[in-house]
């Protein structure tokens, strides 16, 4: 029956909600579960899919699908001088940290006005609550200025800026659906909006510190952006 995987999946969320399948607690086996609800593995998948993009259970690959644990959202912050999307310690995140050597091309080369093939540094950092993705962050330093040693797994400066702090902060922010590599690195369904940050910062003379890329689910994320007005102090006493 068309509906079959339906059912399966409100008979799963039914023993999700009442407690009976704990969160971070791992589903049967797929095969398993076939067997119990006398269904084609196919039509089992179909219905953890429909639980997949609800947000309820992620599968993990190589161990299994799991009861997601509910993640906390967290507050970006902007035009404040620092990348790290969180404020203080409000959420218990784990960042790791992927550096890899590249050469500027596409956007990039716009982003940090440079010339194409120019070297960069490219921070990988991806946040997790738990075993649970939370939020990527591609960062773009010219090769240059790049710090000399590895940003520290689990340290919150994972997102920060260099110091000196930059004379000007641009960020661009948008919503869209995720890209299959964004999806596939947060775990999330392909339908899921994101929250896309694209932030560059410059130095008083004008150069491209650094550029960022940074995505947060839907979901997971609140922005803040505080405007403040500057007022001539000559024309008030004129």
């Amino acid at each position: 029956m068309a509906s079959r995987h339906h059912d399966i999946a409100d008979s799963l969320r039914h023993q999700i909600t009442t407690g009976r399948i704990k969160p971070g607690e791992r589903l049967p086996p797929e095969s398993g579960l076939a067997s119990q609800y006398k269904v084609s593995t196919a039509t089992l998948r179909s219905a953890l899919a429909v639980l997949q993009g609800e947000g309820i259970v992620e599968k993990i690959h190589g161990k299994g699908n799991f009861v997601r644990r509910p993640l906390r959202k967290i507050t970006y912050v902007g035009g404040w001088g620092t990348l790290d999307p969180r404020t203080a310690a409000d959420a218990d995140l784990r960042v790791t940290v992927r550096t890899t050597a590249i050469g500027a091309c596409g956007d990039l080369t716009a982003l940090l006005r440079v010339p194409n093939g120019s070297p960069l540094t490219e921070f990988l950092c991806l946040s997790y609550e738990g075993e649970s993705p939370h939020s990527l962050a591609r960062i773009y330093v010219p090769h240059d200025l790049a710090p000399t040693a590895a940003l520290g797994h689990g340290s919150p400066r994972s997102f920060a800026v260099p110091n000196p702090l930059p004379a000007d902060v641009r960020e661009t922010v948008s919503a869209r659906l995720p890209t299959p590599d964004e999806a596939s690195a947060l775990r999330i369904n392909s339908a899921l909006a994101i929250l896309a940050i694209t932030r560059v910062a410059a130095d008083a003379a004008g150069r491209v510190v650094e550029a960022a890329l940074l995505v947060f689910p839907g979901d997971r994320v609140d922005a803040i952006f505080t405007t403040h007005h500057v007022i001539d102090e000559r024309k008030t006493q004129g």
